[in-house]
């Protein structure tokens, strides 16, 4: 089976991360997003996957080479114009020539262990036209609910309940098997939504299944998931190293390639190639991305620093996340998941709560 990969939204909930870059080119832990998802379909058997692209498109083409594109065979497909998440897979079927077979279809922001062999033989024992993994979260208020009954046949979405309102349920998880007529209930020409117009078209006609899963799952589209995938990889809550090259040191601190720590680092903590903790600096739960450095007297926790960021003498970054290149001030605070984007130079004694630098509309 083939995969289709849904890579072409802006982002927007991200940035001012993905102001430059597509999400999905941002790194997970030193490994970009769009590798970690590529990886786990080449774990599962799939060898060829279409990429469906819009925003940024030439960043994917750049950025996977060859030899990083852990043996599958990737064949782009490049929107005319935004098709929503309907009209992509249709987009990206019909140009790579998949119309007339089953598809695994994925959003390029889901981060899993899904068994997705598991899902294929749900999906041929009960002859659906169409199947969608379910992930159980604790607070569905941004993703809605999926009511299925006991064979599996999806009833209804919920709209996302209100703040407070629900305490947990299924949600869709964003990995699908659809059969080749689900292509032809997508308009052409214009753009089309899976969730909100092709599934409940299919719920309507009794043609869709899903399959439960408590298999590690996430979607990294906004600041605080995004930051807490990372910081998942860290604490264990997902299995493995945190990236392939990272090695383990004697007190559980990660290491990649040429990393140099001088000062106090604590687990769990993700130092990559390149980076430099300075004699006298602290970093506790977070990721120290490639050539960043933390001079002395800083202090790093709960936070994600970008290849190539600067964190100056004596500033505090708290549950944040710095951007590539970006340099934080010394003496500066930051704190309640402030983002700050790449390139930015942030003033010395500056403090900032929650805020995006810089401000998004």
């Amino acid at each position: 089976m083939r995969a289709v990969v849904l890579v072409g939204g802006a982002g927007t909930r991200l940035r001012p991360l993905t102001a430059t870059v597509p999400k999905q080119m941002l790194p997970i832990a030193e490994v970009p997003m769009i590798e970690r998802v590529l990886r786990h379909l080449a774990a599962h058997g799939i060898e060829e996957v279409v990429l469906s692209l819009g925003y940024r498109h030439q960043a994917f083409l750049d950025g996977l080479p060859a030899q990083r594109a852990v043996g599958l065979t990737i064949t782009p497909a490049v929107e005319p114009e935004p098709l929503g998440t309907a009209g992509a897979i249709r987009f990206a079927a019909l140009a790579a020539g998949l119309a007339d077979e089953s598809l695994l279809v994925v959003n390029g922001d889901v981060l899993t262990d899904l068994d997705i062999g598991g899902l294929l033989t749900a999906h041929a024992a009960c002859g659906a036209e169409g199947t969608i993994a379910l992930s159980n979260v604790d607070d569905p208020t941004s993703f809605g609910l999926v009511a299925a009954g006991e064979d599996g046949r999806v009833m209804a979405f919920v709209e996302k309940p209100p703040a407070g309102a629900a305490t947990g349920g299924f949600v869709n998880a964003g990995t699908y098997v659809l059969e080749p007529s689900v292509l032809d209930r997508i308009p052409e020409g214009r753009a089309a939504s899976i969730e909100r117009e092709t599934f409940p078209a299919m719920v309507t006609d009794g043609t869709l299944f899903a399959m439960a899963s408590d298999a590690y799952w996430t979607d990294t589209g906004t600041p605080e998931r995004y930051l807490q995938s990372q910081l998942d990889l860290l604490s264990g809550r997902r299995p493995g190293p945190p990236c392939p090259e990272a090695v383990a040191r004697d007190d559980g601190v990660w290491t990649v390639g040429s990393a140099v720590i001088d000062g106090d680092v604590k687990r769990p903590a993700l130092v990559g190639t390149a980076a430099f903790v300075h004699a006298g600096a602290y970093v506790e739960n977070s990721v120290v991305g490639a050539g960043s450095r933390v001079h002395e007297g800083a202090r790093v926790r709960g936070s994600v620093l970008l290849p190539g960021a600067v964190v100056r003498a004596d500033a505090v970054v708290d549950d944040s996340m710095i951007g590539e290149q970006a340099v934080i001030g010394e003496k500066a605070r930051l704190s309640g998941l402030t983002v700050v984007g790449p390139g930015v130079e942030l003033e010395p004694g500056a403090h900032l709560h929650g805020a995006r630098v810089p401000a998004v509309a």
